[in-house]
């Protein structure tokens, strides 16, 4: 096997406040293979947009990468000062926002705006650069790019400003993109069309993505695997076609039971009871052990480690042989 792309392992991420030290993110590790689109799913405050956050290096004051490992085809870059991660960061990291008016200056062309991106990172001459920004303005569907290059973000759609954002992250070819809910401001022909995109980008660049996104739909449609994460750990992760069709953990059950489909007209919608605990109330034991119908004493005290169950690892009680063997 290939060494992966991304690998995360163990990865803590606290924030300090006035009630102390809230930890966001506690204990998730994963990779992402060359090519592979990892979806990362769960309710607001699950963790998923701080993950790709601290991958990126942009966790901010008074937050912090307290423990773990990220490593980029086996660079470690967790502990990598402002400078060295700067380099990373757009040249073999590229991110998609949520909201494509944040990545782009309002006051600069936006192929001024490619252009510059290609010339920090790469050693093309103006014309050069210019062109390979044309050329990738027609890869992510703009039409007329060598007209459209000189107009201004106000100037294109939602959908069309956000090609220009998925344009911007590929300037360098990078070995891995973060897409955090890139498709969440569109409306649903445009998102096709953005997720069409982003898996090509696996297939005909190679590159990994981390897709984070709270959409089982855009999961289901692009993803290859996908983890499921609760209230800053990951609750289950495994092929995307295994965890929807057969969820092991709780939670991911009632994520997958709360879908509606066209088949199941007279079939009633799971719902999850209460809400996604804060981070200065996390219960002991498993998180999600207050919402869940299987709770036992266990669940209470301990908190589970993630086990393998065939193609899928889940961190529940329910699934540990000694668990199984004492009952």
């Amino acid at each position: 096997m290939t060494a992966p792309v991304l690998s995360v392992r163990n990865l803590q991420v606290e924030f300090a406040s006035r009630r102390g030290v809230l930890r966001a993110i506690d204990g998730v590790s994963f990779d992402i293979a060359k090519g592979e689109v990892l979806g990362v799913v769960g309710e607001s405050g699950a963790g998923k947009s701080v993950t790709g956050l601290a991958v990126i290096g942009l966790i901010d004051r008074p937050g912090r990468i307290a423990g773990g490992e990220i490593h980029l085809s086996g660079l470690r870059i967790d502990n990598l000062e402002a400078e060295p991660m700067r380099q990373v960061r757009g040249k073999r990291i590229g991110m998609i926002f949520q909201d494509p008016l944040t990545s782009l200056n309002p006051l600069y062309r936006i192929g001024d705006q490619i252009i510059e991106t290609i010339k920090t990172h790469t050693t093309l001459t103006d014309q050069q650069a210019r062109k390979r920004a044309i050329d990738l303005l027609a890869e992510v569907g703009i039409p007329a790019p060598e007209k459209r290059i000189d107009g201004y973000p106000h100037e294109f759609s939602g959908g069309m400003r956000q090609r220009v954002v998925i344009a911007l992250a590929l300037c360098a070819e990078p070995e891995l993109i973060i897409a955090d809910e890139p498709t969440t401001a569109l409306d649903v022909s445009v998102q096709a069309q953005i997720i069409a995109l982003i898996k090509r980008l696996g297939r005909d660049h190679g590159t990994a993505v981390m897709l984070v996104t709270h959409d089982m739909g855009v999961i289901a449609e692009t993803c290859d695997r996908v983890a499921v994460m609760y209230a800053g750990r990951i609750a289950e992760i495994g092929p995307v076609q295994e965890v929807i069709k057969n969820p092991l953990h709780p939670y991911a059950k009632g994520l997958m039971g709360a879908i509606p489909t066209l088949a199941g007209e007279d079939k009633r919608l799971v719902q999850i009871p209460g809400a996604m605990p804060r981070l200065s109330a996390i219960p002991p034991g498993c998180a999600f052990n207050p919402r869940c119908s299987f709770v036992f004493d266990r669940c209470r005290i301990e908190r589970p480690e993630p086990l393998h169950q065939g193609t899928q690892a889940v961190a529940c009680h329910l699934y540990d042989r000694a668990t199984e063997s004492a009952a």
